[in-house]
């Protein structure tokens, strides 16, 4: 069965996250993108949220934990939100996107990002 999307893109939370004291000591703004894998189609026969995921909760969720306790890596931080997002048991996979457009990079650059993919076992 092809799996259903919801996705929350663009989530802005500030963070201190990374190995630089700089970066523990000043925080910095993080971007989170959330892609849900899931079934939608018994919220959208019912029209209820219940039978879905309520990406608004979802969301101050994952701001709570972009804020919370500092880590060292974007691999870390990104492992722990998909872990939030998989905890609703409608959600069958995830892939999260973290975003460190504020990384301490000596040259120009766009963007810098980690993407994993995380599914139920």
């Amino acid at each position: 069965m092809t799996l259903d999307r919801i996705e929350l893109r663009g989530l802005r939370a500030r963070g201190r996250h990374g190995c630089l004291p700089a970066e523990r000591d000043l925080g910095q703004e993080f971007v989170v993108d959330a892609v849900l894998g899931l079934d939608t189609r018994p919220a959208a026969e019912g029209d209820d949220l219940s039978r879905t995921v309520d990406y608004g909760t979802l969301a101050g969720r994952l701001v709570a934990a972009v804020e919370g306790e500092p880590l060292n890596l974007l691999e870390t931080l990104a492992d722990r939100l998909a872990k939030i997002c998989l905890e609703d048991r409608l959600v069958s996979e995830v892939e999260i996107t973290v975003h460190k457009p504020s990384a301490p990079i000596p040259h120009p650059f766009a963007d810098v990002a980690v993407k994993i993919t995380r599914s139920r076992p």
